[in-house]
């Protein structure tokens, strides 16, 4: 039942006003402005595991360790694109400057789909359980940019790491 809830959320939050901003790139690098989204620095219970294809499943986020009643705190500025009820979990979704999108659950929402936030502002209240969480509360944290699903920990400047060659090689 908690997987039936976890990707009806996924695909409504999917369906809902299309991300702006370009077609899907590499992941954004560090930005300033964004910050936890819970206070402090919270333990990162469940990393960010994307499915090697779209449609098989994946963790497409990160799970923050936190207690039932913790204040939520917007990533970074933006405006709220949705703010309710998914499948009985509180969501809270937030467009971002270049067409990055930011999700948070299960949360109780205190902001409204069109209000403008503002990095650290508290937009919601952590709601106990999470599927797949190993403490009495954990927040799932989300990041997209159009369809693609990115590591939230990027915009903290902890995302994964990968190297590219600096030319590309010639035959011989």
């Amino acid at each position: 039942m908690a997987a039936v809830a976890a990707l009806a959320i996924c695909g409504v939050l999917a369906a809902q006003q299309p991300a702006r901003g370009g077609p899907a790139g590499p992941a954004p690098a560090p930005r300033a402005g964004y910050r936890w989204p819970l206070p402090g620095t919270p333990a990162v219970v469940r990393a960010f595991d994307p499915p090697p294809k779209r449609w098989l499943p994946g963790h497409r986020g990160v799970d923050l360790g936190g207690a039932a009643g913790t204040p939520v705190l917007a990533a970074g500025p933006g405006v709220v694109a949705y703010a309710g009820h998914i499948a009985g979990v509180g969501v809270i979704s937030i467009e971002h400057a270049g067409g990055l999108r930011t999700t948070y659950q299960p949360v109780r929402p205190l902001v409204h789909a069109g209000e403008h936030v503002t990095a650290g502002e508290r937009i919601g209240i952590l709601d106990a359980g999470h599927p797949g969480c190993r403490r009495g509360a954990c927040l799932h944290w989300g990041l997209r940019r159009g369809e693609q699903y990115l590591d939230p920990l990027s915009l903290l400047g902890f995302g994964r790491v990968r190297l590219l060659p600096l030319a590309p090689e010639r035959a011989a």
